[in-house]
């Protein structure tokens, strides 16, 4: 058999190892391209929508205590549907963004769509620039109880990189998405 770089490994079987209604863990049984068997064990979720909510040169951003490093961490907007459910990745942005911190975004532009972390997850995400802003209430969900929403410069975003405030990954992939494809000034 003849090796195949563009799919060097081959799924032979699947099984839920463990299932909540945030995830999925998920075994398959494979065969490498030299006919080694193994298995591959990953996480499954679904893709969720990220927003960069931009206004007056700066961004809006939200701060929640993350469990698993245990610690708040500062990002911009971003979510899933609960009970993995897949959703319109507009649809769901427009949906976290009025969440989360009560905009409404008049328009919203696609920059790309990233994977968040392929060595361990299916998950991947849609980045979204919001625009037009309108201001009202948001409208949490339980686990988000403790999320703080503000304003930030641009300057002070950098900053924040620049120091290691600002660690998540889906945030700093996204902003430098938003660098390169939106035009300066």
């Amino acid at each position: 058999m003849r090796p195949d770089f563009d799919q060097p490994i081959r799924q032979m079987s699947t099984k839920v190892a463990y299932e909540s209604p945030y995830m999925r863990l998920r075994e398959d049984g494979i065969v490498r391209m030299d006919g080694s068997e193994g298995v591959y064990t990953y996480v499954d979720k679904p893709d969720f929508a990220l927003v960069i909510a931009v206004e007056d040169g700066g961004f809006h951003l939200v701060e929640q205590y993350r469990y698993p490093v245990r610690s708040r961490s500062w990002e911009f907007v971003q979510g899933s549907l609960p009970g993995l459910v897949a959703a319109d990745p507009e649809a769901l942005a427009r949906q976290e963004l009025l969440e989360e911190t009560g905009i409404t975004a008049g328009a919203l532009r696609h920059l790309g769509r990233l994977n968040c972390a392929v060595g361990m997850s299916s998950q991947g995400f849609d980045v979204f620039v919001a625009s037009e802003l309108s201001h009202g209430e948001a409208a949490r969900e339980v686990e988000e109880q403790d999320l703080r929403h503000r304003w930030f410069p641009r300057g002070e975003v950098e900053d924040m990189i620049r120091d290691g405030v600002i660690t998540d990954n889906a945030t700093l992939a996204a902003y430098t998405l938003f660098l390169l494809r939106t035009p300066p000034g």
